[in-house]
This record gives C-alpha cells, sequence and structure tokens, in this order.
C-alpha cells in the first residue's frame, strides 16, 4: 500500500511540474476608512512550483463607475507574497507535497467620493492551467477578480466581506471535506454562502496589459494574435468561464455527495471522486435592512489528490525581527486540529497556550526558541522548534516636504513613524543639494541650484532591522509671466469684455483701471462708456503659485469709443381710419456726429408689426389692411457699426360699412357669379344660406367668401333664398343680425 502511495505521488510530481505555472485563484475586497477612503486589497493566487510566471509587480487595477468609464487606472506593488498551507480535512492525513500556491497581496488605500451606482474595482490576468478538468480548452481562459462598491442609493460607508481561512490547496479524493469556508463582515452584515460560477478574463494572446501579443510555442491557444494588446480591462459585466458538462458554478467538480456549501454557516461540503485540478468559486452575498447590497467572491483551483496519513507542525517564518514585545504567531501545521505552544519565556511557566495561531508579550527583548506540538497526545503528533527575535518595534515613515520655489528655496526634513532612540540615519539629497548627505534625524536648510525634481532617500538602521525610504523633492523654476496688451472699439454704452493674451500665470489676481474711472478685479472685465472718444487702461497682474511675481500693462490711448446715431422718423397722416390705411414714413435720424467722429447712416431696418420688415430705405409708403394700433421701429447703424433704435405708434381707425346684394347669377361668365355681402367694420362674422324649406346649404365666418350656389357638389335650382348675417358692430360695439333673401337666377 505504500508503495502504491509513492508511486501516485511521483506521478503527481511530474504531472505539476509540467503544466502548474498559471494563476489559480483570486478576490478583492475592501475596506471604508472614513472621509471617503478605502483601503482595497487584491489577494492573487498562483502556482509556484516552478516559479513561472511570477505575479505582476505592480499589478494593474482599474476602477469603472456604473457606465463602465474608468474613474482610476492603477498600478499596485505588490506588498508580500506568502506561501499557502494546505487545509486538510483530517487531523492524520497529509496530501503530497507536489503542488506550491502562493498568495501574492496588493494594497492601497484610495479616496472615492459617494457615487450614485459606486464603484467597481477590477484586475485581470491570463492563464490558468491546461490541466484544468472542468474547464473548457483551459490553458487558454483567463480570469477576472472584481468587487462592487456600492453607491450611497444602496448603502453608504460599507465595507465589504472576507473569508476567514485560506482556501484549500489540496482535499483527499473519496475523504469528506468539512472546510470552513466562512467569512466576516466589518459591518455586523448578514452574510449567505453559495457556489458560483469563476469569471473568464484575458486570453492567451494578451495575457497581460500592455504586453506584446504572441502565439504560444505549444497549444493552439492564440491562432490569430491581434496586432497590440489592450492597456486598459474592459467595463463590467464580464463572462463566466466555460464549463465543460456536466461541471457548472454549482456543481464545480467530481462528488458523490456532491459537494455544497451551507448557506448559513459557509462549511464547504462534500466527497471528491476524482483526482486532478478543479476551478472552484464561493460567493458571499451581503444584506443590510434585508436588502442585497453586494456579493463577494473568492475563486480558486482545488487539487483532488490520493492522500497519505501523516501530521506536520509548522511555525511560520518571522517575517519582522523589529515588532515590539508582542509575537503574533501563525501557524502552518499540516493535519492536526489541536496544538500546544511554549513560548520559550525563562521567566514564568505560564507562557504557553492551545490556540491555533496564538499571540505572546514578552518580558524583554532577546532570542526565544518557540516550540509548537500539533496533535499533542495523539498517535499521529508531530514537534517544531524556531528562533524568534524580539526587538522594539521599528516602522519608520518618510513624507517629501512640500515644494518651494527656487527662489531662496530652503528645505527640511524628517522621519516619522515609530523607532528606538539609537536609530541611525543617512540621508542622500542629489549632487545639486547643499548638503547632499546628511546623517541627522531631522536635517534642516537643505538647499537646491537648480529648479527641477530631486530624489530623496533616507536609509534607516535600528539593529537588526533596517529600512531605505525614498521620495521627491519639487523644485519650482521662478514663473515667467508675459502679456499682450490688447485694443479694442465699441460703441456708446455698449458694455465690452478685455481679455489678455497671458501665459505661465498661477492663481493670478488682476487689477484694472480705466480712464473713465472704472475699476475691475475680473480677469476678463466688462466696461462700458457714456461718451464717445479715446480712453485709455492700465492692470496690474500677480502670480500666486508657489512662485510669485507681478506684472503690468499701461494701455494708452487703445479703447475707441465711437458715437451712436440717433433714430428718429416722421409719419403722415398720424390718425387715419381703414378706409384710408396709405401712410408715409420719412427717416428723420442723425448719423451722431462727436468731436474728430464724422459717421453717416449706412443702414436702416423698419419693423411695421403687421409682419413687414423693409431694409435700408428712407422714404415710402405703407397701406394696413386692417384698422388697429400698429407700433412701428426704425433702427438705424452708422459708418461704425453703432446702432439707435425708435418706436412709435400707429393708429388705424375702424369704419363700419354694410351692403347685400338681391341677386346673383352663378353661371361662370365672370359676371355677378357669387352672392358676397359688402361689409367692413365688423367682427365675429357668420354668413348661412337656408333654402325655402329651412336647410342650411351654405356657412362661412369669413367675411371675404361668398356662396357660389352650388349645395354638396351640385348647383342648386333657380329660386329664392334665405340669407342670415351675425356679426358685431366695431363702432356702435353692438351684436347685430340680419335676415333677407337673395334670388339665384341660372
Amino acid at each position: 500500500m505504500l508503495k502504491r502511495f509513492v508511486i501516485v505521488i511521483f506521478c503527481l510530481l511530474i504531472f505539476f511540474k509540467t503544466n502548474a505555472t498559471h494563476i489559480v485563484g483570486g478576490e478583492i475586497y475592501y475596506d471604508y476608512l472614513g472621509n471617503n477612503q478605502y483601503r482595497i486589497t487584491l489577494k492573487v493566487y498562483r502556482d509556484c512550483y516552478n516559479g513561472i510566471p511570477p505575479l505582476d509587480n505592480p499589478a494593474h487595477i482599474d476602477i469603472f463607475d456604473k457606465f463602465g468609464n474608468i474613474v482610476k487606472a492603477l498600478n499596485v506593488p505588490l506588498m508580500s507574497l506568502v506561501s499557502v498551507p494546505p487545509s486538510i480535512n483530517n487531523s492524520c492525513i497529509q496530501a503530497p507535497n507536489t503542488v506550491c500556491v502562493e498568495e501574492g497581496t496588493y494594497q492601497f488605500v484610495e479616496t472615492l467620493p459617494p457615487l450614485n451606482g459606486g464603484y467597481y474595482i477590477v484586475y485581470q490576468r491570463c492563464c490558468r492551467n491546461n490541466t484544468i478538468l472542468n474547464l473548457v480548452v483551459p490553458g487558454s481562459i483567463g480570469a477576472t477578480y472584481w468587487e462592487h462598491i456600492p453607491g450611497p442609493e444602496v448603502a453608504q460607508p460599507n465595507s465589504s466581506p472576507r473569508f476567514k481561512n485560506f482556501p484549500p490547496i489540496f482535499i483527499c479524493n473519496g475523504l469528506n471535506i468539512n472546510f470552513d469556508h466562512s467569512a466576516t463582515d466589518p459591518d455586523g452584515d448578514i452574510l449567505l454562502y453559495s457556489l458560483c460560477s469563476a469569471f473568464n478574463g484575458l486570453d492567451a494572446c494578451c495575457p497581460v496589459l500592455n504586453g506584446t501579443a504572441y502565439t504560444p510555442s505549444t497549444g493552439n491557444y492564440c491562432n490569430s494574435p491581434p496586432p497590440s494588446c489592450p492597456s486598459d480591462y474592459p467595463p463590467p459585466p464580464y463572462t463566466n468561464v466555460p464549463y465543460i458538462s456536466p461541471y457548472s458554478g454549482t456543481y464545480p467538480m467530481a462528488s458523490n455527495p456532491a459537494i455544497s456549501i451551507h448557506p448559513n454557516t459557509g462549511l464547504l461540503t462534500g466527497n471528491p471522486t476524482l483526482n486532478g485540478q478543479w476551478v472552484v468559486s464561493v460567493c458571499v452575498s451581503e444584506y443590510r435592512n434585508g436588502q442585497l447590497i453586494g456579493v463577494h467572491q473568492r475563486e480558486f483551483q482545488f487539487n483532488v489528490v490520493t492522500c497519505t496519513v501523516t501530521v506536520v507542525s509548522a511555525i511560520q517564518d518571522q517575517t519582522q525581527k523589529c515588532n515590539g514585545l508582542t509575537v503574533q504567531f501563525l501557524n502552518q501545521s499540516i493535519g492536526s486540529t489541536t496544538f500546544f505552544w511554549d513560548f520559550g519565556d525563562p521567566t514564568t511557566l505560564a507562557d504557553t497556550s492551545h490556540l491555533s495561531n496564538p499571540s505572546y508579550t514578552y518580558p524583554d527583548t532577546g532570542m526565544y526558541q518557540v516550540t509548537l506540538i500539533a496533535n499533542p497526545n495523539k498517535p499521529c503528533s508531530d514537534t517544531s522548534k524556531k528562533t524568534f527575535y524580539v526587538y522594539p518595534k521599528f516602522n519608520p515613515t518618510f513624507s517629501p516636504p512640500p515644494a518651494q520655489c527656487l527662489t531662496n528655496n530652503s528645505f527640511s526634513f524628517n522621519v516619522g513613524g515609530t523607532y528606538s532612540s539609537y536609530t541611525t540615519f543617512q540621508w542622500n539629497f542629489s549632487s545639486n543639494a547643499t548638503p547632499s548627505v546628511s546623517t541627522m534625524s531631522a536635517p534642516t536648510n537643505v538647499q537646491y541650484d537648480t529648479s527641477g525634481y530631486f530624489p530623496v532617500t533616507v536609509t534607516i538602521t535600528q539593529q537588526p532591522c533596517d529600512t531605505i525610504l525614498s521620495g521627491n523633492v519639487e523644485v519650482i523654476p521662478p514663473p515667467e509671466i508675459s502679456a499682450t496688451p490688447i485694443s479694442a472699439t465699441t460703441c456708446v454704452n455698449n458694455a465690452i469684455q478685455l481679455q489678455l493674451t497671458t501665459s505661465h500665470l498661477k492663481n493670478p489676481v488682476y487689477q484694472w483701471y480705466f480712464s473713465n474711472g472704472s475699476v475691475s478685479k475680473d480677469s476678463i472685465p466688462t466696461v462700458s462708456f457714456n461718451t464717445a472718444g479715446v480712453y485709455s487702461y492700465s492692470v496690474f497682474i500677480q502670480s500666486n503659485g508657489v512662485c510669485t511675481a507681478t506684472f503690468n500693462i499701461n494701455a494708452v490711448n487703445s479703447i475707441t469709443v465711437y458715437p451712436n446715431p440717433v433714430a428718429d422718423f416722421v409719419f403722415s397722416p398720424t390718425i387715419t381710419t381703414i378706409f384710408d390705411p396709405d401712410i408715409l414714413f420719412t427717416d428723420n435720424s442723425q448719423s451722431g456726429n462727436y468731436e474728430s467722429f464724422s459717421p453717416s447712416i449706412l443702414q436702416w431696418k423698419w419693423t411695421l408689426e403687421d409682419g413687414t420688415i423693409l431694409n435700408d430705405v428712407k422714404q415710402f409708403i405703407h397701406t394696413y389692411a386692417n384698422y388697429g394700433e400698429y407700433y412701428v421701429s426704425l433702427e438705424v447703424t452708422n459708418t461704425y457699426g453703432c446702432k439707435d433704435k425708435v418706436r412709435k405708434k400707429i393708429t388705424i381707425l375702424p369704419e363700419y360699412r354694410f351692403w347685400v346684394p338681391n341677386a346673383f347669377t352663378p353661371n361662370n361668365d365672370g359676371l355677378n357669379d357669387v352672392f358676397l355681402p359688402i361689409v367692413y367694420g365688423v367682427e365675429n362674422y357668420v354668413l348661412e344660406i337656408y333654402d325655402r324649406w329651412g336647410e342650411k346649404i351654405f356657412h362661412t365666418d369669413n367675411v371675404k367668401q361668398g356662396w357660389d350656389g352650388y349645395y354638396k357638389g351640385v348647383l342648386c335650382k333657380e329660386d329664392v333664398y334665405v340669407w342670415k348675417i351675425n356679426f358685431k358692430n366695431v363702432i356702435s360695439r353692438r351684436q347685430e343680425e340680419h335676415l333677407g333673401h337673395v334670388t339665384l337666377i341660372r
């Protein structure tokens, strides 16, 4: 039996070394820090057995709004890279050590003001292992890890859920899974769990952004490479990975009973039945006050293997020796559910713990040997020891000082954060600085001899720990302000705007002075003049950036103000009736002579209010078709383009006339063919015609329309017909009705 296990392990080792070189999972979650700031964490898991390819460093992350617009495109450096410990569901079982999985962590803080629809945080990569069993052509399939920050209309603020435990690297064929896949939520929201589909991402032609499209040397993963690869990810939504039937997001692997997750506890259960690699995705839905506000997803590659029975005790290596007297221990044991820790403190017997990942506070600095027993007092137990170093906290920070102007620049530097009194410093300010180096903790009066960006580094040493911090200092050149004086022309009382052509201004302040006594602080002032003539102005400009400077312009006789014409006209008669509606209009305008200006009128525009407009005439007769009051306006323009306008009232009085013929001959000879009463000075006019039996055969409300003798397209017979006319007399203002007879003669 043991020999059989060894053969299986050796075969798996060859299998994974050949193929396990790709992305195997990931997730994104976020924490709200206040003041619209979010700490965003991306975790990417990769198969590190052969170390190819490495994780992106930096990783490109796009932030979209709900319309798919890129709000921010970020390049985030890799913060940490740790090995993922295998999670085994039996205390005395260890899976073969044939796969290495690393967890890369990227973390950054970003200011994201409240936005309707929220934000989408996206990272994509390619490719997956080509030996995955539940996907179609897995070697050409990429992955998308994304998270949605809800807008204020859903939930504001919010921090997303995050899973408590590493995902399981190995699960054993034929053994029940009992893995705690639950999550925590910083806001205390209700969490529900489900298996869900993974998302596709970049493909084999362009496995990373801004890369060169290529065809792999083996496999048909990129038969038609594009001319270039994109520089940003596409916006959501994203497509699911293509599953091979019968597998899906909810049935991701061969198992009996089927793999499932408890919706309330997050306990992942099932019994795998087929060795291999499987893409599994777990979603946790976040509810607040009964409303779904987000879905967090983690995707991972499960490796189903034949396991051997054993237990391994393992303590994670110390990553920070200078972290104070309290040490957090991380347990990397395999196959154990119970533990015993001895922290090696010689001053007490109470330096023990049965927790999985305990912490301990030492009484003093020094070196301590820590012991961990996995599965104590059981047949399948294991013991490991590791030396830990305890030194004062060391977490220095450095922020470069604000930019200064080159003139009389003097910079001061200091290191913040946490460090001890015996820490040493080595500053380098670049060769353009005096002094160029320093060993002081907070050097001052560092001066630069030219403008530009200069790298500053400080090496900080607190034995046995050290770090190098860096930043850039900006030295700004003095501004060179320039402005071009302008000339302008206008007319009396016509407001104009003056805009200078300027350059090299930062936060400028303006002060304008005009020779007519006007002043303005606007960058583009508006000014008018009530007298024709030639005027001057001066302007004072101050640039108020990091470097300040002033500039003056004195523009003498640069604004010419032309005189306006005086529009006027006369008309005759001043009052008339509709029976004599012909009015004679005569221009009487003045061109606007003033001192040295001698303009003449070039254009006339008459608006007669009855729809008539006349241009460029000085005298004319106009006939009004209807009585009433009309406001006639005349606009004149002189040689300089200056205008004036006058408006006067014309009165056309009404007259009343009413006459009705007693016969007509509709024989189309052009003589007396239509029965048409003659009516003037009426309103609300209605004419109706009736036959001798009282049937109405004609109706009109148009005083200019008569009866042609026809009814329904047929000429009426020769006979006597009754007419009735109603109207309002505009002179008496009374409503009148008239009746009579008309004879139709054929």
